[in-house]
């Protein structure tokens, strides 16, 4: 296997700062052992104005075969001559790629000690694969590369080139050009594409390489337009393991969406446990009141918007009179607990027909809120930013809109019934805002104004004669098109 790396450069920033950043130097032939051969790292040409670094990779098929017991790429364990007479040691493919990842990991990772401010500078950089299987032809070659910012060349190599009637075999001659990338992006894409577009891996899948994929396809993977092809064939296919990446995939897209953390995000659930909180007296309590008021409204097809670990889902499942359950939450972690709580794997036809569970931020509207009879936001407006709250409102009560939405908050003014509760501080360290029950009262008849409904206020928990109850809960119902109007 083969692959160059080229560059130019000026005087100023001569072509050889390569060797700086592949922490190669240019007069040295180097040799490094792998697991499966040898890889070597020469420079064919090392001068101011151009520098090109070549890796060589020298397959040991024996060794191969020997550490994948005889089920690697290349057939079943009883095709004796396929495990030894094959492409790996011509063709580029995740072997290579491994030895990309070994031997330049300073470089894949943009670290140079001796030249800090090199890896930030984006080059002109020039890869040239001489042979690369292409599942998918050139066409996909370009869907890969191009949105990255490379200039693609795939040339088909022809089945042998006596005999041009044979057609094109299903490898290309790769090259790629650009001077808007940094050499760590270039490694990064190479590291990840080239088994895509082979297509296959010498070794075994585990589920660590979820996490490598994403450190790998940081900053470029969640964008790409091919990215569940991407994320599949790079996984092997295998389904749990790409479900897992896509999902995480787009919690990071919606995190760059929003301009915020993964983190922040992602609380939903507790970073270091999983495990299924033990409801406390006031959350069954509010459970009890959200399932009461959305009895009283009749409604039939609820959303539990913000569900977190799927309480109130699997309350409202119990009750035959709740048709359809819908669970939003813009937290992967929280939706799957949701899903081992609720069972959703080994659910009855019948029952699993009653409820789904899907991702989602409230603060953008979205087609698959609206035509539902209720709503319920129990306990997560004070976990988005007061500035946030205008779009959540929209989202909910202007695209969505619900006969019927129940809104839960703490009443910050029972905190000081708390003992363990230190005075000034929030029930949750997520917690935004905590509002006094004429706040929440003045939001509430606001929003309801607004978008044409009447609200009415509920007390949760032990209603205390001087700091009121720990839970308040408001009820909008919809009013008539002719109320709507008057308002």
């Amino acid at each position: 296997m083969f692959l160059t790396i080229t560059t130019t450069g000026t005087p100023e920033r001569p072509a050889t700062d390569l060797g700086y950043l592949l922490h190669k130097h240019p007069d040295k032939a180097q040799a490094f052992s792998t697991s499966y051969g040898t890889a070597h790292v020469l420079y064919p040409e090392a001068e101011a104005g151009r520098c090109t670094a070549a890796l060589l990779l020298e397959v040991d098929a024996v060794a191969l075969v020997r550490r994948g017991k005889g089920k690697g790429r290349g057939g079943a364990p009883d095709a004796a001559l396929a495990q030894y007479v094959n492409d790996r040691p011509y063709a580029a493919s995740s072997l290579l790629a491994v030895a990309l990842s070994s031997v330049f990991s300073s470089a894949m990772k943009g670290v140079c000690n001796a030249r800090p401010e090199l890896p930030a500078q984006a080059r002109p950089l020039r890869v040239e694969v001489p042979a690369l299987p292409a599942r998918g032809g050139p066409d996909l070659v370009r869907k890969l590369f191009e949105p990255l910012g490379w200039t693609v060349t795939a040339e088909p190599v022809p089945l042998d080139v006596a005999f041009p009637a044979w057609g094109h075999s299903r490898y290309v001659r790769l090259v790629l050009e650009s001077d808007t990338l940094t050499l760590a992006e270039a490694l990064r894409h190479l590291y990840v594409l080239l088994p895509v577009l082979d297509d296959a891996k010498h070794y075994w899948v585990a589920p660590d390489e979820v996490d490598k994929l994403l450190r790998v396809g940081e900053g470029w993977l969640p964008g790409h337009p091919e990215q569940r092809l991407i994320t599949s064939r790079y996984l092997s296919r295998r389904w749990a393991l790409t479900r897992q990446a896509t999902e995480r995939l787009e919690l990071v897209r919606l995190a760059e969406t929003d301009d915020s953390e993964v983190e922040e995000i992602d609380n939903a659930v507790e970073a270091e446990t999983e495990a299924e909180e033990k409801p406390t007296p006031l959350a069954v309590r509010r459970r009890e009141a959200i399932v009461t008021a959305l009895r009283q409204s009749g409604a039939a097809r609820v959303l539990d918007l913000g569900c977190g670990q799927g309480q109130l889902v699997q309350t409202l499942l119990k009750d035959p009179a709740f048709t359809e359950i819908v669970g939003v939450d813009v937290s992967m972690r929280a939706l799957t607990i949701a899903s081992r709580r609720l069972k959703l794997d080994r659910m009855g036809e019948r029952q699993a027909s009653r409820v789904q569970l899907f991702q989602g931020s409230l603060a953008y509207t979205d087609v698959r809120l609206k035509g539902y009879d209720a709503a319920v936001l129990s306990e997560v407006i004070e976990h988005l930013d007061l500035p946030r709250l205008p779009a959540l409102e929209y989202a909910v009560f202007g695209s969505a809109r619900p006969r019927t939405v129940l809104v839960t908050t703490p009443n910050v003014e029972y905190n000081v019934r708390w003992e363990s509760l230190p005075a000034g501080h929030v029930r949750h360290g997520d917690h935004r805002f905590e509002w006094t029950r004429a706040e929440f009262r003045a939001w509430a008849e606001a929003v309801a104004e607004r978008h044409g409904y009447a609200v009415e206020f509920i007390a949760v928990g032990p209603d205390d004669p001087e700091v009121g109850p720990p839970t308040q809960m408001a009820v909008f119902t919809m009013t008539t098109p002719k109320e709507a109007k008057a308002a």
